[in-house]
This record gives C-alpha cells, sequence and structure tokens, in this order.
C-alpha cells in the first residue's frame, strides 16, 4: 500500500511538471501593453579609436577637353565616252571632270558656338569640235557665331561669301553654225557678300532656320567691261559701277539627315527680301544633295539648284547633275 501511494505521488509530480512547461509556452499578446525594458547591467566600455591617416597623391590625367570638331569631304569625278568613226547609234567624244570639297568645322562649348563652312566645286567637259563648257562652278563660305537662349532658340550673327572661280560664258551658233561664246560672268562678277544678325531655331541636329532681321548684302561686279544682255541692271549693279549694298529681311534654313541607310540629304533654302524693293524681287535659292554611298570610296551624286533672281534673270534658273565618283571623308 505505502509503495502504491508513492507511486500515485510521482505520477502527480510528473503531471504537475508537463502541465507547468505548457502553461509557460503559451504565447502572450504584448500589444498595448506598455513593457519597459532596464538598461542592461553590465558595465560597457569606451575608448579612442586611433588611426593614421594615409596621404594619396592626385592622378592627373593628361588629356584636353576638344571643343572643335572638323570634317572635309572630298570628291572627284570623271567621265569619258569615246566612239568610232563608224559608230552606226551616234554620238560624240566627251570627257568631264570634276570635284568637290566640303570643309566644316564647329565650335561648341556651354551656350556659345561657332560653325565655319568652306564648299568649292568646279567641273569641266569638253566634247569632240565643241567649246569647253563648265558643269560646275561655285565658291561658298558660310561663317556663324551663335549664343544659346533656350533649347531651340539662338541669338546668331552671320557671314557669307559667295562667287565663282572661272569665266563663265553663253553659247551660240553663228551664221556659219560655228559654236561661239560670249563672256557673261567670272570671279567677283558677281561676288555676294552677305551679313545678318538674327534668331535661329533649331530644334533637332540635322534642321535648323536663321531668321535675320537685319541682314546686308553687297554685290560685287569688279569688271565692268563686260555687260549682261537680257536685262539693264548687271546683277542689280547699274552700269559702270561696282558695289551694291542692300538692307534686307533673311531667311536660310538647312537640312542634313541620312534618310535612308547609306543614303543621305542635304537641302539649303535661303529666302532674301529687300527692304527698300517691291515684294516682286524676292530672291529664292534652293540647294538640294542626295548622296548614296556604295563602298567605303565610292559614292553616286544627284545635285539640283533652283534658283530665281530678277537681277541675274527674270525666269527661274535651275541646273541638275549626277556623278558617280570617288569620295574621301577625314576624319573618318
Amino acid at each position: 500500500m505505502k509503495s502504491f501511494n508513492i507511486c500515485l505521488l510521482l505520477l502527480f509530480i510528473t503531471s504537475s511538471s508537463l502541465i507547468a512547461q505548457e502553461i509557460d509556452t503559451v504565447p502572450i499578446e504584448t500589444k498595448g501593453l506598455e513593457i519597459k525594458l532596464k538598461r542592461s547591467p553590465l558595465p560597457s566600455r569606451t575608448g579612442i579609436l586611433n588611426y593614421t591617416p594615409i596621404k594619396i597623391p592626385p592622378v592627373v590625367i593628361a588629356e584636353k577637353i576638344n571643343y572643335w570638331k572638323t570634317r572635309t569631304n572630298v570628291g572627284i569625278n570623271i567621265n569619258q565616252g569615246t566612239f568610232s568613226n563608224n559608230w552606226k547609234a551616234g554620238g560624240v567624244n566627251s570627257f568631264a571632270l570634276g570635284g568637290a570639297i566640303d570643309y566644316r568645322a564647329e565650335y561648341r562649348k556651354e551656350g556659345y558656338g561657332y560653325i565655319s563652312q568652306v564648299m568649292l566645286e568646279y567641273g569641266k567637259i569638253k566634247n569632240k569640235d565643241q567649246l569647253q563648257k563648265k558643269t560646275r562652278d561655285r565658291i561658298f563660305w558660310d561663317n556663324k557665331a551663335d549664343l544659346r537662349l533656350s533649347k531651340s532658340w539662338y541669338f546668331f550673327g552671320s557671314v557669307t561669301f559667295e562667287s565663282q572661280f572661272d569665266n563663265g560664258y553663253a553659247y551660240f551658233r553663228n551664221s556659219k553654225n560655228e559654236e561661239r561664246d560670249t563672256l557673261v560672268s567670272k570671279f567677283m562678277s558677281p561676288g555676294y557678300l552677305t551679313e545678318s544678325i538674327g534668331f535661329e531655331y533649331k530644334p533637332v541636329g540635322y534642321f535648323s532656320t536663321r531668321i535675320g532681321t537685319g541682314t546686308a548684302r553687297q554685290t560685287f561686279k569688279l569688271d565692268t567691261t563686260f555687260n549682261q544682255q537680257f536685262n539693264g541692271g548687271n546683277f542689280g549693279v547699274e552700269r559702270g559701277k561696282k558695289f551694291k549694298n542692300e538692307l534686307a529681311f533673311q531667311i536660310v534654313s538647312n537640312f542634313d539627315k541620312q534618310i535612308f541607310k547609306n543614303v543621305n540629304l542635304m537641302a539649303r533654302y535661303q529666302m532674301f527680301i529687300p527692304y527698300d524693293r517691291k515684294l516682286e524681287h524676292i530672291d529664292h535659292r534652293l540647294d538640294v544633295e542626295l548622296r548614296s554611298q556604295i563602298n567605303r570610296l565610292m559614292n553616286v551624286t544627284l545635285r539640283g539648284v533652283g534658283l530665281f533672281d530678277k537681277d541675274s534673270d527674270k525666269e527661274i534658273q535651275a541646273s541638275q547633275s549626277l556623278a558617280i565618283g570617288i569620295a574621301f571623308t577625314f576624319p573618318r
């Protein structure tokens, strides 16, 4: 009986321990209870962290920022054709040679910029039993400085010079059906110098429009020994004089973009409105060039020029040329 009681006592103690353990592990919700933790009674040590600074020498990079961008295009075109005397399909022996140089330099720093572009073109053709004739002849030099006013607007000032290299002739046949020529133009006869100030709108890199509210143009005809027969003004210069000055409003738009792979379209439109003459004397000039790059050296170029200037002729003047040639670009 005594042993039985001892077993009951041990069983009771064991059950109480299990119940106590389960009660002790019941989770208690502490949200909303203000429980403050006491500061740890263990002492903490603070001290000074000693360090030795290491001197790192500055790295000097021997590089300079170049604010200039330059590009030079050189093109040479050669055309030649030869026929035997008994060639029944007809034809005439001919040889043509042409060349062009397009140089562009651009300076851009912060809000200031300067662009200088030089375009030189010259070409000639010689057909059998005919006089030599020019196919291309142009000197163009444009200089522009600008100050950025906003994202797309600039204040600019520009100086532009235009003329030609060689004498220009008009061709005719005399009573004996012989080809003859007469001088109609030459270097600085005419020559144009244009100064302009105003505002330029350039929303994207490949398009811009200059609005020259204050523009002056000087027209030169330094050689007075010949006169234009088809108008009385000799490019607007009075007979016997070499110089004429005009004040005008001018608009110049430029477009230069690769429209397809290896195909680039370049266009320049210029409108000149003199202040002291009627609106019928507005001058227009449109230059368009479509260039396709065949490979690294060869390209095909289609050029067209439309000109309306009553001081030169009362009708619209136009020229067009198609050439296959060799082209170099620096830097590539």
